[in-house]
């Protein structure tokens, strides 16, 4: 575990004490835990953003497309 100073506005200092307070933690261990959070959030996104671009890429083909009104005369078919 590492030890980092960090500087706010004291307005946001006094709400993370508070906030620590409520939580019964330090305001370290509450930096500590939102910035893990943020971490695992950003991670998440990233590996879903990234499945999604090969799902996308997956279906991609050099063939002819389907066209819609083609699509429409088949669904009354």
């Amino acid at each position: 575990m590492k030890n980092v100073t960090v500087s706010m506005e004291d307005d946001v200092a006094e709400w993370a004490r508070l906030e620590a307070a409520r939580r019964n933690t330090s305001v370290s261990r509450l930096i500590g835990e939102m910035l893990a959070e943020k971490m695992r959030h950003d991670d998440a996104y990233e590996r879903a953003m990234r499945e999604a671009l090969e799902w996308r890429s997956w279906g991609k083909s050099s063939g002819p497309r389907v066209k819609p009104d083609d699509v429409s005369e088949r669904r009354r078919s």
